[in-house]
């Protein structure tokens, strides 16, 4: 977080974008119009999933209190739209912002989320047993 922070400060305060290593081809309005489109999509692909999740919403592992299974709605297409939705999103600031550091942020978060998503697979499946299961067989991980 204090990176991405740091990264709009250079870029905002400064005339440091060209430290970031920008990628120049990249840049240019329509490539930065989809970018904002897919921030903008993603946010409301999220809020959706949330709300979706009703109850059973949580961040983290919370082994403490047992939710539901939500296979409805986008879950139905989706077993994780939630971090689809941030994956897209962070897909969208590096074309609004193409430069090495939103790569890397683009890098790191799609294996973080690849790491929680297993953790939270792992969870789910000890917690719902056969309902989990025939649910991963149902839906795909990511879309």
């Amino acid at each position: 977080m204090g990176l991405l922070l740091g990264t709009i400060l250079v870029y905002c305060f400064t005339d440091g974008y060209g430290w970031l290593t920008p990628i120049r081809w990249l840049e240019g309005p329509k490539i930065g119009a989809t970018g904002v489109g897919l921030v903008a999509l993603s946010l409301l692909w999220i809020m959706l999933a949330q709300h979706q999740m009703n109850q059973s919403w949580r961040i983290g592992i919370d082994e403490a209190h047992p939710t539901t299974l939500v296979t409805t709605g986008i879950f139905a297409y989706s077993r994780n739209p939630i971090f689809l939705g941030m994956l897209v999103g962070i897909g969208g600031l590096f074309l609004v912002l193409p430069n090495a550091v939103t790569l890397c942020l683009l890098g790191v978060g799609y294996v973080v989320m690849q790491l929680q998503v297993r953790l939270e697979e792992e969870f789910l499946e000890r917690q719902h047993g056969e309902a989990y299961r025939a649910y991963r067989t149902q839906t795909r991980r990511w879309l």
